[in-house]
């Protein structure tokens, strides 16, 4: 048994939990924030057999597309915030890590 951790853009989450339900993959979501850009993300939870670890990973990857996104920076002097040119970044996409499950109960 392994355990997908998918940590996934807020934007992004209600079609992969959709697109993995309907595919037969049960998850559970978590609210999450990233640290680099303090945005709001989902982290997703979804234990399957090994064998079906790479099918997940492809449903999420349908659903899950990385984007470019300006933000604004800020300049920190003394005690106050100076504004200052926004940014381009990427976000979305999925980041993914495959576990394995020691012990696994349904109770």
């Amino acid at each position: 048994m392994k355990l997908i951790i998918a940590i996934i853009n807020h934007d992004d989450a209600s079609a992969v939990t959709h697109n993995l339900a309907k595919n037969g993959f049960s998850s559970t979501k978590l609210s999450t924030t990233g640290g680099f850009l303090l945005a709001g993300n989902v982290t997703l939870l979804v234990g399957v057999e090994a064998e079906k670890v790479q099918r997940v990973i492809d449903l999420i990857g349908e659903c899950a597309h990385s984007r470019r996104q300006m933000i604004p920076t800020t300049a920190e002097m003394g005690y106050s915030f100076l504004p200052s040119m926004p940014v381009e970044v990427t976000v979305g996409g999925a980041t993914i890590f495959v576990v394995d499950v020691e012990r696994f109960e349904r109770l």
